[in-house]
């Protein structure tokens, strides 16, 4: 796809280069290696468009002084047939570039080309890429941690697709391990009481009213028929009862804040097919344990990692570690990923150097494994902190979320911030229609546009061929600074996946909604001199295609009336 921002770079870039080799060749310049040449946006406007330091980065190599290298590059550079208008000198020996207004409006026509693929590329180029993320334990319902790494997971999935990855939406079920043995006894003891038996849930068991409901609904289903039975079948019958309604409500919670997974992974599969005994033989033939007080070690300092762990307890049952382990050399080594995402809470980050460590063991790549940590949520109600639901005054859940502010609210302010940062989630802002509310200001941007394009269609105002519109007519300082703006979003779009930080388009479409309400509050369409007003129909329009690509992005919705 067309990213005219790229095209005017290399356009600047081909015009310095063909100028320092001219200087090469007359002599003017002696040098023998010409490194990359580097342009920014200066931070001042009045300094250009665009700038370089090249004369800088000569000075040594050429013997001469930046700013004399930089006069050489302009009396020999040929600006014929390029976007540059003109050029000046400053300081020390900066270039700077004043553009033609040509490339903005080549920009329009290319995202009314592209339309919905505008600010797609393919700097992923078909690599395989999994995101794993929520991933909640499935022994109750899924809280606000969960929902902001839903969120930010789905969002990132997405990003990463438009910049050409092939990307794969994991959820991993831990439905084997300590949780769950405790889930089952906490089912059990339940179970017992409504028999009259006397039977205590374990200290670190779970307390939820939704554990009474399964105990009950499993007596409304089986009776007293598990009641004599081995303690262990006992258990077994009811986590097989609970865990699918808890995984089915978390899939149904998930799909309503628009979040649908490509594959749910068992845990339990990994004991079961011998991926985590296969793991720890790797690990023992490789010569990356030793055994210390009966128990199996992983050589993780060997690895830069602080401390060696434990993959097998002196039980001789494995670790959480080993089964993590195992899991990830299922990603590398079975279904080989080329890079694999692990979003996780803010209380991994130990988690996240011996993972590192184990995957060097396991001859992964470096760098193919990326974990994002995500940090907390802060509910705010009428400017306060908040934990429970407004409806049933208990711990907020996702549904609880989703009841109160809606999906696209909830999608929109998790993404506000990068998930290295806390976040406050203001409820009583998400829901208030104004312009505070981020994502109903970009919705209302929208909407705006589809409203006077449809007030132009009413009166029979037709939508301008391209090739007709005289788009030099948009000179006023408010059209151009939309239309640079909306030249951004391909940069951002790649920015956005370079850096795994899904924000940025967040971020972007704000400040795209913002230029355009300024715009809109200067400029008329309707109204304007006719040719004037097909050249704005056609920025407005292109503004509402962008918006809409960054809310498809976004996961949340484009509205055409408010």
């Amino acid at each position: 796809m067309a990213d005219i921002t790229g095209i005017v770079r290399e356009n600047v870039q081909g015009a310095v280069m063909d100028s320092l080799k001219e200087s090469v060749k007359k002599g003017e310049i002696n040098i023998t290696d010409i490194p990359e040449i580097m342009l920014e946006v200066p931070r001042q406007k009045e300094h250009g468009d665009l700038a370089t330091n090249i004369a800088m980065l000569l000075s040594k190599q050429a013997k001469k002084p930046p700013r004399v290298i930089a006069e050489t590059i302009l009396k020999n550079i040929d600006i014929d047939n390029t976007y540059i208008k003109n050029i000046e000198i400053a300081g020390p020996g900066f270039i700077n570039f004043k553009l033609k207004d040509d490339w903005l409006y080549e920009g329009l026509k290319i995202i009314q080309r592209e339309r919905d693929n505008y600010g797609k590329c393919n700097i992923g180029n078909g690599k395989r890429i999994q995101v794993e993320f929520v991933s909640a334990n499935p022994t109750g319902p899924m809280h606000i941690g969960n929902a902001r790494g839903g969120a930010i997971g789905d969002i990132l999935a997405e990003v990463l697709k438009w910049a050409g990855y092939d990307v794969e939406k994991e959820f991993y079920v831990n439905d084997a391990g300590n949780q769950i043995e405790k889930f089952g006894r906490s089912l059990e003891a339940r179970y017992l009481q409504l028999f009259g038996i006397e039977a205590k849930i374990p200290e670190d068991g779970y307390q939820g009213e939704d554990i009474m409901e399964h105990a009950k609904r499993f007596k409304e289903i089986n009776g007293d028929k598990y009641l004599n039975a081995k303690p262990d079948e006992r258990r077994k019958a009811l986590v097989d009862y609970a865990l699918k309604i808890n995984i089915d409500r978390m899939k149904k919670d998930l799909e309503a804040f628009g979040v649908k997974f490509d594959v749910w992974f068992s845990e339990k599969s990994l004991y079961d097919n011998g991926d985590i005994e296969d793991t720890i033989k790797f690990f023992k033939e490789s010569g990356n344990t030793y055994e210390k007080d009966d128990a199996v070690w992983f050589k993780a300092t060997d690895f830069g990692v602080e401390k060696d762990e434990v993959l097998v307890r002196t039980n001789g049952i494995p670790t959480y570690f080993a089964g993590d382990v195992a899991y990830h050399r299922n990603k590398f080594i079975v279904r080989k990923f080329d890079k694999v995402i692990d979003i996780l809470g803010a209380d991994h980050y130990g988690h996240v150097p011996r993972m590192k460590g184990a995957m060097a063991a396991l001859g992964v790549k470096s760098g193919s494994l990326e974990v994002i940590i995500m940090q907390l949520v802060r509910l705010i109600r009428n400017g306060k902190v908040t934990r429970m639901s407004k409806r049933r005054g208990q711990i907020f859940t996702l549904s609880d979320l989703i009841e109160e502010v809606g999906k696209d609210a909830a999608r929109f302010f998790f993404d506000l911030r990068s998930a290295d940062t806390h976040l406050e989630f203001d409820l009583d802002l998400a829901v208030e229609k104004s312009n505070e509310n981020p994502v109903y200001y970009v919705q209302y941007a929208h909407a705006r546009i589809c409203s006077i394009l449809k007030q132009l269609d009413d009166e029979h105002i037709a939508f301008p061929e391209i090739s007709s519109v005289k788009f030099d007519l948009l000179k006023e300082n408010n059209e151009i600074e939309l239309i640079k703006k909306l030249a951004e979003f391909p940069d951002e779009l790649a920015q956005s996946a370079n850096t795994l930080d899904p924000s940025k388009i967040t971020k972007y479409v704000i400040d795209l909604a913002s230029c355009f309400h300024t715009f809109y509050n200067s400029c008329r369409v309707k109204g304007a001199d006719e040719n004037l007003m097909y050249a704005r129909m056609v920025l407005i329009d292109s503004v509402r295609i962008v918006i809409e690509n960054c809310l498809s992005i976004l996961g949340v919705s484009a509205p055409e009336r408010m």
